[in-house]
């Protein structure tokens, strides 16, 4: 079995800018760096992407991510509160 190969984010940027420039198939050009012809199409079409390339760990969708990171915050802060009123309704019988 073999290792997954992984691609910095320069070298993808790189890889689309020479496929774009050179009039080359992606076959061709996959060819040439010696990579699989399906990845130039994937990586062309996130190239234009505002978050383009990510890299391991970091979501596509940035605002997505943190909007999702508050919410969960939110959700942890209720749930003090709801235990934190349960406690303090408790001794006032």
């Amino acid at each position: 079995m073999s290792t997954r190969r992984k691609f910095t984010k320069e070298f993808k940027e790189d890889a689309v800018k020479f496929y774009r420039s050179s009039g080359k198939s992606q076959i061709e050009v996959a060819d040439d760096l010696g990579i699989n012809p399906n990845l130039i199409g994937r990586w062309d079409k996130e190239f234009d992407s505002k978050y383009a390339f990510p890299g391991k760990g970091n979501p596509r969708d940035k605002e997505l991510f943190e909007l999702k990171k508050e919410i969960a915050n939110l959700k942890e802060e209720r749930d003090i509160l709801k235990k934190a009123v349960a406690i303090f309704s408790d001794r006032k019988k």
